[in-house]
């Protein structure tokens, strides 16, 4: 699948000729012998959402970093309004044609909006000093112009995800662009903070803003896109309206071919009798109350609820990261300490953080580091680790979970998020845990990535283990034997395998639908 519809002619015969607002063609980029996009391809018209797919690894970031002047091609052009690119040095120039709101957030949580707004260009006062009267003022007159709701004064570190990206989206605008990138923007938000970005994002469009949508999620990209550009193995595939293009064809033009997920209806029921794993009793804290719950052995339990729900905190305890302020969980019989993540390790526990770049990896380690860090135990003595024994132990965990690298000594730091996220479960699996405490685990990686995951979980179950899984992701969540959901931090739905997906949603947001 190679083709591409043009953009460029307006409805009917004899219409204007349209410019793209963006045009890349023939993008080549090189890192030595590796070539990280070839054939690199891009048309954006004035006023449009235009989704960016393909799996990690397939050349979007590269083709980001171009398109924004962080670099520059080793072969093809850029484009801006039908007119050359920018001098890779003019920055000025860069920021009044493209922005990128990445999913890590780039402003200063310590200063205030407006002072992020206006970093580095504060209007100047009396004797060369700052005049805060105007920063304010001028902020205050940005944010009403794109209908950004935040308090000029407030602490960015205070604001909500959705509004910390609203903010740069207006610092953005401020600087005369109009295009803007949005990597990854809904990984941190629930369903209700996407949909009013997702408002934010078609209000903004039709008061002459385009964009340029990555997102792994590609519902997503059906919900709030018009056009759609694949990358695949560091080339273009095809570039299509999105009504156009069957959610299948998009799959298939990803990954190369068909990828079905494995129906949950093809497991194995877990016996009402199998032994009980986990037992969590009158569990409570600032984000949960009154908590109690089961997982049997080789079950999958899900978790669900919005981002205030207490789903996160919630696992996080269980996984040994707090201590709650009431209640007690056994694992096996006995009792789990809390607050203590090597004391929960040893216990039993294994986990896959939230945030594979803050809490899962040390990006200064390689992959066999990174992958045994809960093993060293067991590969050495007196506090020595055979250098052997972990080399070999990291090659297998690297086969295991089909992570594509060139052996474990390579930094962990050079990988896709799927494969960095695999890592992250590779180390998760490594001490062989009774109990399985999964946190969003397939987030902001490809669809490939995902399903790999998704079935070294359910290995996990078939050996035995007990897994609790907290996800916003419905697909993940129907792997799961049983989904809780919670809401304002108590469980208030316990939904078996084959639940509707409106069921399930209608739990999550408390409606009651009767």
């Amino acid at each position: 699948m190679s083709t591409e519809t043009s953009p460029r002619t307006g409805p009917g015969p004899g219409a204007e000729p349209r410019v793209p607002l963006v045009e890349a063609a023939g993008i080549t980029k090189r890192y030595g012998p590796t070539t990280a996009l070839q054939d690199g391809r891009l048309t954006v018209m004035p006023g449009e959402s235009h989704a960016l797919v393909g799996r990690n690894g397939a050349g979007k970031s590269t083709l980001v970093t171009i398109l924004t002047g962080l670099q520059a091609p080793d072969a093809g052009t850029v484009l801006f309004d039908g007119g050359a690119a920018p001098a890779l040095s003019d920055r000025d120039a860069w920021r009044a044609k493209v922005a990128c709101v990445y999913q890590k957030p780039t402003v200063v949580p310590e200063l205030t909006v407006a002072e992020n707004l206006f970093i580095n260009r504060q209007p100047p006062g009396r004797g060369g000093l700052i005049s805060w009267r105007k920063l304010r003022a001028e902020a205050a007159r940005v944010l009403e112009t794109w209908d950004v709701r935040v308090d000029p004064e407030a602490r960015t570190a205070e604001l909500k995800v959705e509004d910390r990206q609203m903010v740069e989206i207006a610092r953005a605008l401020s600087f005369g662009a109009r295009f803007i990138v949005l990597d990854e923007p809904t990984a941190q938000l629930d369903n209700k903070e996407i949909e009013r970005l997702f408002a934010r994002m078609r209000a903004l469009q039709e008061s002459g803003v385009t964009f340029l949508f990555i997102s792994h999620h590609l519902q997503e990209v059906y919900e709030v896109c018009q056009t759609v550009t694949v990358l695949r193995d560091a080339r273009w595939i095809v570039t299509a309206p999105v009504a156009e293009l069957p959610r299948a064809a998009l799959v298939e033009a990803m990954a190369g071919e068909a990828v079905t997920a494995e129906e949950s209806a093809a497991r194995a029921h877990v016996p009402d009798d199998a032994p009980i794993r986990l037992k969590v009793t009158g569990l409570g804290s600032a984000a949960y109350r009154d908590i109690g719950l089961t997982i049997r052995e080789g079950e999958v339990v899900g978790l669900a609820g919005s981002s205030g729900s207490g789903k996160v905190e919630l696992a996080e305890t269980l996984a040994g990261l707090y201590a709650p302020d009431a209640g007690s969980a056994e694992l096996d019989g006995r009792k789990l300490p809390f607050g203590d993540v090597p004391a929960a390790l040893k216990a039993g526990v294994g986990c896959v953080p939230r945030d594979r770049h803050d809490q899962g990896l040390v990006s200064g380690m390689s992959i066999g580091d990174n992958a045994t860090m809960s093993v060293l135990g067991r590969l050495g003595r007196y506090g020595f680790v055979a250098t052997a024994r972990k080399r070999a132990e990291a090659a297998q965990l690297i086969a295991r979970l089909d992570i594509h690298a060139e052996g474990p000594d390579q930094p962990v730091s050079d990988l896709s998020g799927g494969n960095a996220q695999k890592v992250v479960m590779a180390r998760a699996l490594a001490s062989e845990p009774r109990l399985l405490v999964l946190i969003n685990p397939t987030a902001g990686v490809d669809v490939r990535s995902k399903e790999s995951l998704l079935a070294r979980m359910d290995s996990a179950r078939q050996d035995g283990t007990a897994v609790l899984v907290v996800s916003d992701e419905i697909d993940d969540l129907r792997r799961c034997d049983r989904v809780l959901v919670l809401f304002h931090g108590r469980v208030v739905a316990d939904h078996p395998a084959g639940w509707h997906d409106h069921e399930l949603i209608a739990s999550i947001e408390g409606v009651d639908r009767g």
